[in-house]
């Protein structure tokens, strides 16, 4: 049934590896952040946005518990349909205020 799609999927698949543009997936073993483990090694990590290790910082994943107990995870759907929830305009006054702006 897929058997002509199956082997062209096979030719350019070969083909994409032999240029040597094949990714495969890379496992992180731990949180992102500056330094990374992969494959049971330390190394650093230049590829995430999450460089400075933010993400992984004591008061931010405090700030995200409280912000999870009170909020909830996650939107029902898009503000423009359903309504903007209070937390975003809240986050989006103080950054008009440190921008110096009317609105963010």
């Amino acid at each position: 049934m897929y058997g002509k799609m199956k082997e062209f999927l096979t030719e350019e698949l070969n083909g994409i590896r032999e240029a040597g543009l094949f990714k495969s997936e890379r496992v992180i073993q731990s949180p992102q952040g500056a330094s990374i483990k992969v494959k049971g090694a330390n190394v650093l990590n230049f590829c995430a946005n999450n460089y400075l290790g933010l993400s992984s910082h004591p008061k931010v994943i405090e700030a995200a518990h409280k912000t999870l107990d009170e909020w909830g995870f996650g939107l029902s759907s898009v503000r423009f349909i359903c309504g903007t929830q209070e937390i975003h305009k809240q986050l989006e006054r103080k950054i008009a205020d440190f921008l110096q702006q009317d609105d963010a």
